[in-house]
């Protein structure tokens, strides 16, 4: 293994925070800073895609592995890995940094060098939780998040920024502080924090008194995830993080930082705990059910476009959780691909408001009507990238959900016929949005001169359409690397249905 392999994972993740480091102690020339926080995310995209390039997609164990000890008392390594969970997420957060730096080109008009330090920050803390294999460093990535996402609201958003930042703040930290209580417990009956020491030592029934425990292990890492998700009813803080955030904020925090929480669940609930998991489907099911159903019928009557988007969000969270508790091969991989494909679809509507919020100045539906007149290009790239979030065949958005609710109806009927109405509303709520905001007529006079898209607009939004495309056609290019991971986590569920045949 040549020396990029060995810390291609360390350059990835540290570049962007190194990069914010470099700018605190750069002069204030808002054009430069902007320039140069454009070269470094499109750097740290270049670097990873040295992963998928040089990833064996056959292989279901961790590749581009790096342990060091880091501190010997308690035992803390500087453990990073990543198998086909874990690659695509982190392409993801990468190339999703470079649009949200374009896109905030000119909304950020004020203290423009910290809010590219704090973005910055942010892109390390969201891939550092993605490589992370010890849970001390799992769990510092994991705060470390909230911090300038909350900043990123509270500073540089919108009416209530500082309620929303707080609320945002507060929920996902309170909710952490179980998770942490659960990860000291492992440590204090293991001796250490690596994931792969402790799934092996749960595996081998070398953990005493985890079978006294185990629930309520599972159950402080999940509050903690079902808050990020959010899952219902933890999502309250969700919608009003999203109105208010920057535009730039609300696409990490739709397209990347909602993901830890599916992500969670994946790797550490059933990684560690496929009995409790197993025993807690049915109650978490329902919730992801009513999430779907919930959030859809919800987004139908919102008057502010980026509070509907904010709960379409909510309802296609809840197909990940669904096709994650189905414990079928078809509804994992189904779920890895909608958070993929949410990422990039949800990123690409919450561009798309900010664009026209820099326009307007307000998200309210009705101060629109008839701008396909106007903005020809803005109305086209708008509905190509509603079509990928309502789920059109040959985009990305069909295929993920197509296979959750395989998944789904595998592991019991009524829970794909419950999932599959969500389908149905999502093409409710956003196509009845795109008719009112863009046909009809031109109820206001100062919409009749709203400009179309400018060069950097384009830039930003081409990456993003041509990706759902590439998703919805050629789906396996993610799934093959995506699916020996998923069958390594199904594994043990397979041995224990084959304990509970011989019993």
């Amino acid at each position: 293994m040549n020396w990029l392999d060995n810390n291609i994972l360390t350059l990835v993740t540290f570049i962007p925070a190194a990069a914010g480091v470099l700018l605190l102690f750069a002069p204030r020339r808002d054009r430069e800073i902007r320039g140069f926080a454009v070269l470094v995310s499109l750097l740290t995209f270049v670097l990873s895609l040295h992963l998928p390039a040089h990833f064996y997609r056959s292989k279901s164990g961790f590749q581009f592995e790096r342990d060091l000890p880091w501190i010997p008392t308690p035992n803390i390594h500087y453990h990073m890995g990543i198998d086909g969970i874990s690659l695509w997420l982190i392409l993801l957060t990468t190339f999703l940094t470079p649009l949200c730096v374009l896109i905030s080109w000119k909304s950020i008009h004020e203290r423009v060098k910290e809010f590219f330090i704090v973005l910055l920050v942010l892109e390390t803390g969201l891939i550092g939780v993605f490589v992370s294999l010890d849970l001390f460093l799992f769990y510092f990535f994991w705060e470390a998040t909230l911090i300038p996402m909350a900043l990123l609201i509270g500073i540089y958003g919108h009416g209530r920024r500082v309620y929303a930042a707080v609320k945002f703040f507060l929920y996902t930290m309170v909710a952490s502080v179980f998770m942490l209580a659960a990860i000291l417990w492992l440590y204090a009956k293991t001796g250490s924090f690596d994931f792969v020491t402790i799934q092996s030592a749960i595996r081998s029934g070398g953990v005493p008194d985890f079978a006294a425990a185990a629930q309520w292990l599972f159950l402080g890492f999940f509050i903690a995830f079902a808050v990020k998700v959010p899952l219902f009813p933890f999502h309250t803080w969700l919608p009003d993080a999203h109105v208010e955030a920057p535009t730039a904020g609300s696409v990490l925090l739709a397209g990347v930082l909602l993901k830890m929480g599916t992500y969670g669940m994946l790797r550490f609930n059933l990684g560690l705990f496929p009995e409790q998991s197993r025993a807690n489907a049915s109650w978490i099911v329902v919730l992801a059910l009513i999430g779907i159903v919930y959030g859809a019928l919800v987004a139908m009557v919102q008057p502010n476009m980026k509070k509907l988007i904010a709960y379409s969000s909510i309802s296609h969270l809840g197909f990940v959780v669904l096709g994650i508790f189905s414990f079928t091969q078809a509804g994992l991989n189904g779920a890895m691909f909608v958070m993929l494909a949410h990422g990039v679809s949800t990123g690409g509507l919450f561009m798309l408001a900010g664009m026209l919020y820099e326009r307007r100045h307000t998200y309210e539906i009705s101060e629109f009507g008839g701008l396909a007149t106007p903005m020809p290009t803005y109305s086209t790239f708008f509905l190509f990238i509603v079509l990928a979030s309502v789920g059109l065949p040959l985009l990305n958005g069909f295929i993920g959900e197509f296979l959750v609710l395989s998944g789904a109806f595998q592991h019991e009927m009524w829970w794909g016929i419950v999932g599959a109405t969500g389908v149905i509303w999502s093409a409710c709520y956003l196509l009845w949005m795109y008719q009112r905001v863009f046909f009809g007529q031109l109820k206001h006079a100062e919409n009749n001169s709203l400009p179309d898209l400018d060069l950097r607009e384009h830039v930003a939004l081409w990456p993003a359409a041509v990706m759902a495309l590439i998703m919805g056609i050629a789906p396996l290019w993610w799934l093959n690397a995506i699916d020996p991971a998923i069958h390594n986590v199904l594994a043990s569920f397979s041995q224990l249905a084959a304990k509970a045949v011989t019993q």
